[in-house]
């Protein structure tokens, strides 16, 4: 098989479940087929999360027009200093752009604002910060773009999606300050077990991806053991981050299953009972 070849379905889960965080837009096909290969392994939410205003905006579209897909709307952490500081070099990967200054960052937050006042929107996220990909110029417009779409989250009293890379202490210090929303979730959660007792501590949930089955990835399934059954989440972050043994291959919500097997492993759990907490969870954290 091709490592660019779709890996196989999954045996279908008894017990629904739901993909916390997934990026359809970003995966192949269109987003009926994905949701249909979801569903017959019964993943059967999905929350679609929007990374820019253009990414947004068709989050909230594709939520309103199928109702298993919930929307979440954001300015990603990357895309915050991209819209100040221009990226001329295309260090973001996301394609080269000319510098907005801060006009230009009030207009994005504005629309993010807007958009999170839909109904079929149900979270403000993924938002936070990135220290592995922004330099040390960037950190004041993405911290400034986080504290933003916080206080967006709670106006509208939604979910508050967190994309934390190499930045624990500052997301959890900036949280603390301004005062997190009610329901706050740690997408693709990336600390140890000692900050799985602080996010526990403070109820906010965290959502685990295909790398907590990554041999490399003992502190992340340290963190599983210890986070309380009723705030662990799952997530594919489609179409990255797909889990063993498929590490590499395109990633999309039908693979679900296999995380949650792995869970459920590391939890001494069967996956009943955590497909059963998870989906549960995620409704709690979404409000669908």
């Amino acid at each position: 098989m091709s490592r660019t070849d779709a890996p196989p379905l999954p045996e279908p889960l008894r017990v629904p479940v739901a993909d916390s965080h997934t990026h359809l837009d970003m995966q192949d096909g269109t987003v009926e087929e994905g949701l249909a290969r979801a569903a017959a392994v019964n993943v059967t939410a999905v929350v679609q999360v929007g990374c820019d205003v253009k990414g947004s905006r068709w989050a909230a579209e594709t939520a309103a027009a199928h109702p298993s897909v919930h929307a979440a709307v954001a300015l990603h952490p990357n895309e915050a200093p991209r819209i100040v500081h221009g990226d001329p070099e295309d260090w973001s990967r996301q394609e080269a752009r000319e510098a907005g200054g801060r006009a230009a960052l009030d207009e994005a937050l504005a629309e993010i604002d807007a958009l999170a006042a839909l109904p079929h929107v149900r979270a403000v996220g993924e938002t936070g910060l990135d220290f592995f990909r922004t330099g040390p110029e960037g950190v004041a417009a993405q911290e400034e773009s986080f504290r933003a779409h916080i206080e967006i989250a709670k106006r509208h009293g939604k979910a508050l999606v967190i994309h934390d890379r190499e930045a624990h202490e500052d997301v959890l210090r900036i949280l603390a300050e301004v005062g997190a929303p009610e329901r706050t979730v740690f997408h693709c959660y990336s600390g140890d077990a000692g900050m799985a007792r602080v996010c526990a501590a403070a109820g906010y949930f965290m959502s685990f991806a295909g790398n907590v089955t990554f041999k490399n990835a003992q502190p992340l399934r340290d963190a599983l053991v210890v986070a309380p059954a009723e705030l662990v989440l799952v997530e594919t972050d489609a179409p990255f981050l797909t889990p063993a043994p498929y590490r590499g291959r395109p990633n999309a919500p039908y693979l679900i299953p296999v995380t949650l097997r792995a869970m459920a492993e590391v939890r001494g759990v069967d996956e009943d009972t955590l497909a059963a907490a998870v989906y549960d969870n995620t409704a709690r954290a979404f409000d669908f």
